[in-house]
């Protein structure tokens, strides 16, 4: 079973389903993972969005394929972000360095 790409929420079943995980094991790793918050509705449903997704299928590639403990997954993902925010600002700088030299070059 895929997830659906036209839905903008999925409940834990389709979640689980899709990752071949137990319900368990994703309540454990949502209260493990800061970055893994669902929605809930009133009931306390859970409700998964695409970017919850991602990040399930970040952590499952971590502790279920590659075999990172709960810890070593967390410090990964702690480094990748801290990596790809340091990318951005690089990009930043750099855009306002080439509107500079673009600046510069009319003038001259």
């Amino acid at each position: 079973m895929g997830l659906s790409p036209e839905k903008l929420f999925y409940n834990l079943t389709e979640v689980c389903e899709n990752f071949s995980i137990a319900p368990s094991t994703l309540r454990y790793w949502e209260s493990e993972f800061p970055s893994l918050n669902p929605k809930r509705n009133d009931k306390g449903t859970r409700f998964y969005d695409k970017n919850d997704i991602e990040e399930i299928a970040r952590i499952h590639i971590l502790v279920k394929q590659n075999k990172y403990t709960i810890q070593g997954a967390i410090e990964k993902l702690k480094v990748d972000k801290q990596q790809v925010d340091h990318n951005v600002k690089i990009l930043k700088k750099l855009k306002k360095i080439k509107e500079f030299l673009s600046q510069l070059k009319q003038e001259l």
